[in-house]
């Protein structure tokens, strides 16, 4: 990272978080954010038909109304999850609804899928230049149709988004949770299944599933086998936790969903349960608690076939994720692996 850049990470400290947040995106539209050089080439991989140039993505929830994801990918993501978004343009909870949990290194929102709505996003996505760009896609609140609000969503971002996520892991939306339950899940990919199978190159375009951290046991095996009944391309493991390690921060009794630093051993848990139940049978996504080489290799080698950086960028600025890269390449490469693919579920 720049020491400009540096520098400017500390100075949006002083700040309140989403003021910060909204300045930061408000630097990279014009121009102010970080330009990596070419990836590393052992970072590149092939993610469910998606050919990466480097295995490092961009998480949903900074850019929820695909406003930067052009540059996002200049300062060296090899993919751009935009989002989440929602049919209807939402407000979300009520401020303050994100925190800085400077001493854990972590971060709790509260943010309930506030964004912008569909049609700017559609608009935005559909000037779109070269690169990789996911759309993240949710369920308003007050939506007398949850299920119906994906299947929208889907059909009205087709064609725009290099690939889709499907969010039911969000703590901040009252009920939305329960949609990982068997019988909720299986209806939910079934009606999602039926309109992409309805829609132009329907087997061309990823679909993937983002889950919780916070699941039961059996759950973790109905989801896979949901998932692969229904055709779906991978499982993003995993969203942010409503448990509460131990933590040190003044706002540590905040609610919402917890990410950064402590989130890691709870998701690195994770992983490792998907990727003993799915056996290689489908692609994982790693996400949670990422900050360092070290943290995307442990994910990668318990499963990952790519990995997803969010919070961390929050204390280390967008440069973070060339240091991550060189960190990764190195660490693969001293273990005597010649790609990613070759390390996933290496243990």
């Amino acid at each position: 990272m720049s020491r400009l850049h540096a520098l400017a990470t500390r100075a949006l400290h002083l700040l309140d978080p989403e003021d910060a947040h909204g300045l930061t995106l408000k630097a990279l539209g014009l121009g102010l954010g970080p330009r990596a050089p070419a990836p590393d080439p052992i970072l590149a991989t092939r993610l469910a038909g998606l050919d990466l140039p480097t295995c490092l993505g961009l998480a949903a929830g900074f850019d929820k109304n695909a406003e930067v994801f052009g540059p996002m990918l200049a300062a060296g993501f090899g993919f751009v999850e935009c989002g989440t978004v929602t049919p209807l343009a939402q407000a979300g909870n009520p401020r303050p609804r994100l925190f800085r949990l400077s001493e854990d290194q972590a971060v709790i929102n509260r943010m309930g899928f506030n964004n912008e709505g569909l049609e700017p996003f559609a608009r935005r996505l559909a000037q779109r230049g070269p690169g990789l760009v996911g759309a993240n896609i949710g369920a308003n609140k007050d939506a007398a149709d949850r299920i119906g609000d994906y299947v929208t969503g889907l059909e009205r971002l087709w064609g725009l988004a290099s690939y889709f996520t499907i969010n039911i892991s969000s703590p901040n939306t009252p009920g939305l949770r329960a949609l990982q339950t068997r019988a909720a899940l299986e209806e939910l990919l079934g009606r999602l299944a039926t309109s992409r199978d309805g829609l132009p190159d329907s087997g061309r375009v990823p679909i993937f599933l983002k889950v919780a951290p916070d699941l039961e046991d059996g759950e973790v095996e109905a989801i896979v086998e949901t998932v692969l009944t229904n055709g779906l391309s991978g499982i993003i493991v995993s969203n942010t936790t409503i448990s509460r390690p131990p933590l040190i921060s003044r706002h540590a009794g905040e609610a919402g969903g917890l990410s950064g630093a402590p989130l890691k051993v709870l998701a690195q848990s994770m992983m490792g349960r998907f990727s003993a139940v799915s056996a290689g049978r489908i692609p994982l996504i790693g996400a949670g608690g990422i900050a360092s080489g070290a943290d995307a290799y442990d994910r990668i080698r318990a499963g990952a076939s790519a990995i997803q950086v969010y919070s961390a960028l929050v204390y280390a600025g967008p440069g973070l994720v060339t240091d991550i890269g060189h960190d990764l390449a190195a660490r693969l490469r001293a273990d005597g692996f010649a790609s990613v693919q070759e390390a996933v579920g290496a243990w």
